[in-house]
């Protein structure tokens, strides 16, 4: 290269060619405004730099990958499929929704046909059970009826005739029987009271129980007013106290659904401003996308700017506050529900000045020390947003994997449902079981706590009798309970799907951006149809990768929820060890799947261009971040920052349109703004909503930069600018860097 014609490559500290030894800087050489940090050269420990190669990538020629993964995901497909087949056969949703009677037979269907609620014949026996009610059901007959009691009544031996006898089980017939009253009622046959009540959920709920709830009256007060009596199986009579304990346990319940149903009218009275609320965001977010493709600098500066001024006028205009009301006693007030918080405003002023000012000094420090690579990372912007600009179907991709996702998540509640539904039978050992009476036949209703209570998380262990109950029994034969099993294993194949599906998105437009990449002279060597022929190489070749990666995520995700299992049972047990070993397992494994999905990422990258399995990828790309780690952190992370702000950016916006909107703040559409039991409800749905629109559309550019700057390290390695091996890098690249492609006065064209 004697031509004085030729340009010279300037190396600023980065990988030499192949085989040549790090250049030295000369002596009064000018250093270049970009340190881009030195490639690291330890060859034992992080493998030799690439070579060149004549064709990068995406290449062609290519032959499947990890074929025994890819036998064992569609094993593992099989068994979802057998156990979907097993729980849509023997499993029945309405178990779930609709109540059984003690013969286990559904109301209102079959048999029980014009009969569709449940009426209990000893409700307060049911409710001194505890919470285990709602699981395991409860000890006493319960019948199916047309319609539930109008009145209060008790039926009294002696008194009463078996003609006031109005609910009994379905097999007394009590014009044969020769059973009295007396016997009857001992024996459990008929149902000793009953009160007025009123269907919920199809079960026939106290009337004075729902008023307590509805309109937040006392309940001894209205079991008082109500003239209601009752007794047990054996003649006892319960006194209010005893009424009112019993009762209580179904509050917690009746509030919940109270709560529920005043969200889902809401919901349903805003559905359509909701879904306004989240085209608006779609076209927000898609604006601010393409306002970033030609104008990406300024972008960035600008949200950059923006917080540095939010969290100054917030300090400025805090500490004014606090300088005009420090000699005052005024106080701020809050309240939520029932509890008041009181504060002083000058107190309250000053900490949001200082927070606000810590900030402020934070953000004005990282700037000054990163703002080299913030503007490295806006070249790479732009370059990613040149790659989608060219193809623009790369915006839409998302939206494929993330309704396959929903897919994935709904057939796998719905599996989860029937099974839970196999299961769902109740247990009525308690009707006939003299282990939880006592000698005079009333319930002990402390050992049926005992034998219920592990339904809602206590766990078992070697006091008193709790080492017979049946659901340590259960624990004890696992073996034996195809129920259990199948949840876990519909478990498993939900996380594994899911990062299937994920896996598959990554590594299509992965393939797409690589094309883009390695294409000398853009557009022109880019594909015609770029994401069409990455769907297609990921599915014809890579499906083993796909699973083989998606299985590792998936099974962390695993032992993740196992460790959030063992930490749940081991809340409010003395064992501060375990809990500290507890926390600090789902601590490592947090950070594992992290790192896990991040390396993941860039092994999908290297397979869509290179074609080479899994693990070899893998180590690939962690060697090849390992050489460049400097540079990843710098550039990579601030990348992400940058497009993480750009979401939050989105999603802040939808949350203060629906907030002004929903509290009726915007004048000219007060008229539309509707009444609403709990507003906050659309303005929660709408940002969460906005949030995961964000993140779909910002993903494709979260994408295209980790591939081009994948790609930007090896084309670093691989070539070195000469005409034989030129750079494949934009020329702003080219510019920051101080690269230079080597090109003859003949061939001398900017690409």
């Amino acid at each position: 290269m004697e031509s004085k014609e030729i340009e010279l490559e300037v190396n600023n500290g980065d990988s030499p060619p192949p085989g040549d030894p790090p250049p030295e800087r000369k002596e009064g050489e000018e250093e270049e405004e970009f340190d881009f940090a030195e490639a690291v050269y330890d060859e034992e420990k992080y493998g030799k730099p690439l070579t060149y190669e004549k064709n990068p990538g995406p290449i062609k020629n290519r032959s499947c990958t990890d074929i025994i993964c890819c036998l064992l995901f569609v094993i593992f497909i099989v068994g979802l499929v057998v156990v979907a087949y097993f729980a849509f056969k023997y499993g029945d949703p309405r178990l779930l929704v609709y109540p059984v009677n003690s013969n286990n037979e559904i109301c209102g269907y079959g048999k029980q046909t014009g009969k569709p609620n449940l009426l209990f014949f000893d409700l307060i026996a049911c409710g001194r059970m505890g919470a285990g009610v709602f699981v395991k059901g409860c000890p006493t007959p319960q019948i199916c009826v047309a319609a539930c009691p109008t009145e209060n009544d008790l039926i009294t031996p002696g008194i009463n005739t078996k003609s006031d006898l109005k609910y009994c089980k379905d097999d007394v017939d009590l014009t044969t029987t020769s059973k009295d009253v007396a016997t009857l009622l001992s024996d459990e046959d008929c149902a000793r009271y009953w009160f007025k009540s009123k269907p919920l959920i199809n079960r026939c709920v106290p009337s004075f129980l729902i008023d307590v709830l509805e309109e937040g009256k006392n309940l001894a007060t209205e079991i008082s007013s109500s003239n209601a009596s009752a007794k047990d199986a054996q003649g006892n009579t319960y006194d209010s106290t005893v009424m009112e304990a019993g009762l209580n346990v179904y509050g917690v319940f009746l509030k919940a659904k109270e709560y529920g149903e005043k969200i889902i009218e809401d919901v349903v009275t805003a559905w359509w401003m909701i879904l306004i609320g989240l085209l608006l965001a779609m076209v927000f977010a898609f604006l601010w996308i393409i306002i970033m493709r030609w104008i990406a600098g300024f972008m960035v500066w600008f949200t950059i700017f923006a917080f540095i001024g939010l969290f100054g006028f917030s300090a400025a205009y805090t500490l004014y506050q606090y300088y005009e009301l420090k000699d005052s006693n005024q106080e701020f007030h809050i309240q939520f529900s029932v509890i008041q918080m009181t504060m002083s405003k000058p107190k309250l002023f000053l900490a949001f000045g200082i927070i606000s000012g810590v900030i402020l000094i934070i953000l004005l420090l990282i700037l000054l020390i990163l703002c080299s690579r913030i503007r490295i990372a806006i070249s790479l912007i732009k370059e990613g947003s040149k790659a989608v600009g060219t193809m623009m179907f790369t915006l839409i991709c998302p939206i494929f994997p993330f309704f396959l996702q929903i897919i994935v998540v709904g057939f796998w509640l719905t599996v989860a449902v029937f099974l839970a539904s196999t299961g769902r039978n109740q247990s009525f050992e308690f009707n006939n079981s003299s282990e939880y009476k006592d000698a005079n036949g009333s319930y002990d209703y402390d050992k049926i706590k005992r034998a219920t209570g592990q339904f809602i998380g206590e766990a078992c262990d070697n006091n008193d009798s709790l080492s017979g109950s049946e659901f340590c029994a259960f624990l004890k034969n696992q073996e034996e309970n195809f129920v259990l099993y199948s949840q876990i294993f519909n478990l498993f194949m939900m996380f594994w799907l899911v990062n299937f599906v994920i896996a598959l998105g990554q590594m299509t437009l992965a393939g797409a951006f690589a094309s883009y990449y390695w294409a000398f002279e853009k557009p022109k060597d880019i594909p015609a149809f770029p994401i069409l022929s990455s769907l297609w190489r990921c599915f014809r070749y890579h499906l083993g990768s796909l699973a083989f990666g998606s299985l590792i995520i998936a099974i962390v995700q695993m032992i993740r929820v196992a460790l959030e299992y063992v930490d749940a049972k081991l809340k409010g047990k003395e064992n501060p060890v375990a809990k500290f070993f507890v926390k600090c397992l789902k601590c490592c494994f947090w950070c594992l799947e992290k790192f896990l999905k991040f390396l993941n990422k860039n092994a999908y990258i290297l397979i869509a261009a290179h074609g080479k399995n899994f693990c070899t990828s893998a180590k690939n790309a962690f060697m090849l971040i390992m050489r460049n780690i400097v540079r990843v952190v710098v550039i990579d992370k601030v990348t992400d920052f940058l497009l993480f702000v750009s979401k939050l950016v989105v999603v802040a916006f939808a949350a203060a349109t629906s907030y002004f909107f929903f509290d009726g703040r915007i004048e000219f559409l007060a008229s539309f703004t509707p009444s609403l039991n709990f507003y906050v409800v659309p303005i929660v749905i709408v940002t969460l909503g906005s949030y995961v629109i964000a993140s779909c559309f910002f993903s494709v550019y979260e994408m295209a930069v980790d591939t081009l700057f994948l790609c930007f390290l090896e084309d670093l390695e691989r070539n070195d600018g000469s005409p034989e091996k030129p750079y494949y890098m934009s020329k702003d690249l080219r510019k920051i860097l101080g690269k230079k492609n080597v090109i003859s006065p003949s061939e001398k064209k900017e690409f």
